[in-house]
């Protein structure tokens, strides 16, 4: 395969940059494309290009087969900021979109909308070039199987690729197809699961070693990996949170809390108004990407609540209220649910687009604004070499804590968080009159179930009713929009309508939200639904030869492979998400074969587990469960809510909780109800030690 990309390596252009500040101004072409008949606000973004862009459907693959010419897949996301500069660039120049529409059929795809799509043509051009990102562009024979694929081509690189792989299909399409085949044969293997037929013997020391492993990648000065970018990478965090807790490592605790200082110290978090970007460029958390991802939030909201419950670090409860307030203001809709994202983008003064223009700060805006409070915010803030960005503007970056700024200024800290909270507020007036990001109004059931996850975990942390209400609405909302009567799923969601099929991580994300919502509430509709929904995955995701799940379902059609996810990233993979909830319900309902499926996922993983942990970050938090005691925690009585409560304020990673107010037919509560007594009953497999009523005699069973 390398011997015959090398016939393609010379229009493979390098290309380097770096995180800078670039600005566009939008020219819309007067007549749209087909794209104006879609739904995801990234395609509508391209519906102005003289491009003649298509969507992925059955009809444009058709065309392109009836017309046999050669596909341009652009894969991005609306809040991508390079996929604006090659939009500008190449996609609205009349030149390009010339030599695009004569020879090629030009298909555009949102990647979240399609992460089907993604998956494919991304293993592709990392067998290519050995990495990718977005945008991504790909060029296909006319069935789809790829023959050239790279990242953001400059307008120069991207015309010269377009003409010589022309000419080449027309002069020499044997050349072309014959690649073709091969990559499409390396896309198909990447991913193989070879089933492990060899028992694996789960051992706590075992997990020592990969965690040890694990430690040579991590910053334990500035938090997350080592180097830059850096990424927040929540599932990583959350598997060490649990790890130092149960483990009793005080040393993978402290850089966990060290990340979480860190980060939220830094520029990606947003200091007025909450929330945090994608990744920041540096090693040190303080220049942003500045693009807000619902998924990275909803995580770090969960991570965030659990730090807190074991720390009460009241900085850590700060993050959560601030974070979900920015939710609440500017991502969540009427209906219950979540829109996916903010632009990096948002307009300038003269309006053009430019990156990070709406969280920035000049100087004088701030002397002007804060007068006689200046000095000791631009202290605080550091206004200064540490903070500054570009062209004079700064991105706010905290390097004290509260307390210790405040003793700095000789002032109480009461009197310093009544000057913090006045300088917030009258800083995010002034932002409000900025033009905002762009909002990416497209709701998607796996990130609205993450979503929901984390309001279940910070009622669980703070207590407040309205979390609890927040995810119950959002429950009911995927239940009644995106659940269908055969309990199949929709992908996405916008304006009353649902168009994609669900993937396995909706059905998987969807799944072990209801679990936790059902946890929180005791309502069994909540755990009947993710049974029936589990059931729903089984029958049409399920690879039988390997207890895997496929990422499609067997009803999906008109792509050139079927990928399986395993593999924990910034969201962990959907089988790892499924190998929990298996191992969940297979407790709640004593059901064999979940629990089987669940121990044979995380045995086909093992091998690659000692590997590359870093990459397989949940399936180890399922590790923990076989390795460290994991209990069945049921509480049952008219008083099983407010003890319920108490216990769900403490950090109890290792266990699941079930329970009722009368008598249930849920298998784990069989004989568990005693007429007016509320009685709580902590076990291993199935086997109870003496009931007890009070919580903190319970929690004290827990820990031995």
């Amino acid at each position: 395969m390398k011997r015959l990309f090398l016939l393609f390596i010379f229009f493979v252009l390098s290309f380097s940059c770096s995180r800078s500040k670039t600005t566009k101004s939008i020219e819309a072409n007067k007549t749209p494309n087909d794209l104006i008949h879609e739904t995801s606000p990234y395609l509508l973004q391209h519906a102005y290009n003289p491009v003649n862009w298509k969507a992925w459907n059955d009809e444009t693959l058709k065309l392109a087969k009836a017309q046999n010419k050669l596909i341009v897949i652009s894969v991005g996301y609306s809040a991508c900021h390079w996929c604006h500069v090659m939009e500008e660039e190449s996609f609205e120049n009349d030149s390009i979109a010339r030599i695009m529409n004569e020879n090629f059929i030009n298909i555009k795809v949102d990647r979240e909308e399609r992460p089907d799509i993604d998956q494919i043509y991304m293993s592709a051009v990392q067998l290519m070039t050995g990495s990718a990102g977005w945008p991504l562009n790909c060029i296909t024979l006319p069935d789809g199987r790829p023959v050239f694929g790279g990242t953001y081509f400059t307008k120069n690189q991207w015309s010269k690729i377009l003409e010589e792989i022309s000419d080449l299909y027309e002069t020499n399409p044997q050349k072309v197809i014959a690649y073709a085949e091969q990559l499409t044969a390396g896309i198909n293997k990447i991913g193989i699961i070879n089933v492990n037929k060899k028992a694996v013997p789960f051992e706590a020391e075992q997990l020592k070693s990969f965690v040890e492993d694990l430690k040579n990648e991590l910053d334990f000065e500035n938090g997350g990996k080592k180097g830059a970018p850096k990424f927040p990478m929540p599932s990583s965090l959350n598997f060490l949170l649990r790890y130092s807790v149960q483990f009793e490592d005080e040393t993978i605790q402290q850089f966990v809390m060290t990340s979480l200082t860190k980060m939220a110290n830094g520029g990606i978090y947003d200091q007025i108004g909450g929330g945090f970007s994608r990744y920041s460029v540096d090693g040190k958390w303080h220049v942003p990407h500045f693009e807000k991802m619902l998924y990275d939030n909803a995580q770090l909201v969960s991570l965030y609540s659990k730090a807190y419950q074991i720390t009460k670090n009241k900085s850590f409860k700060t993050v959560v209220i601030e974070t979900l307030d920015f939710i609440e203001r500017e991502l969540m809709d009427a209906s219950g649910s979540f829109y996916s994202s903010l632009d990096a983008d948002s307009k300038n003064k003269n309006g053009e687009l430019e990156e990070g223009i709406y969280y920035t700060w000049h100087i004088d805006e701030l002397k002007a604004l804060l007068r006689e409070d200046f000095k000791m915010f631009k202290s605080y803030y550091n206004i200064n070499a540490i903070g500054k960005w570009e062209d004079d503007q700064y991105i706010l970056y905290k390097t004290l804590s509260d307390e210790a700024f405040a003793r700095s200024q000789n002032i109480s800290l009461s009197e310093f968080e009544t000057k913090l909270l006045r300088w917030k507020a009258e800083l995010k007036q002034i932002r409000n009159k900025r033009i905002p990001p762009r909002r990416d109004e497209k709701v998607l059931t796996s990130w609205n179930a993450i979503m929901l996850n984390a309001y279940v975990d910070a009622f669980k942390a703070f207590k407040k009713t309205s979390y609890l209400k927040t995810a119950i609405k959002s429950a009911k909302f995927l239940k009644e929009n995106q659940i269908q009567q055969d309990n199949s799923m929709y992908h996405n969601y916008k304006n009353g309508v649902s168009t994609i099929d669900g993937f396995s991580e909706d059905y998987a994300h969807t799944i072990s939200a209801f679990i936790e919502l059902y946890q929180v509430t005791l309502n069994e509709e909540w755990l009947d639904t993710a049974k029936a929904l589990m059931e729903y995955t089984m029958a049409h995701f399920l690879d039988k030869d390997t207890s895997m799940f496929y990422f499609t379902s067997n009803e999906a059609n008109n792509l050139i492979a079927r990928k399986t996810e395993v593999a924990d990233n910034v969201i962990p993979s959907s089988n790892s998400v499924l190998a929990h909830s298996l191992y969940k319900l297979g407790k709640y309902y004593s059901n064999k074969t979940y629990k089987r499926m669940a121990e044979e996922m995380l045995t086909n993983i093992y091998d690659d587990l000692e590997s590359i942990p870093t990459a397989y970050t949940n399936w180890m938090t399922l590790y923990l469960n076989y390795v460290k005691p994991h209990f069945e925690v049921a509480i049952c009585g008219e008083k099983a809510l407010a003890k319920l409560d108490t216990l769900n304020q403490k950090y109890l990673p290792n266990i699941i909780l079930s329970g009722a107010e009368k008598a249930s037919g849920l298998p784990l509560l069989k004989n568990k109800y005693v007429d007016n007594e509320t009685l709580i009953y902590v076990c291993v497999n199935g086997t109870c030690k003496l009931p007890v009523q009070n919580v903190t005699t319970a929690i004290k069973q827990i820990s031995n």
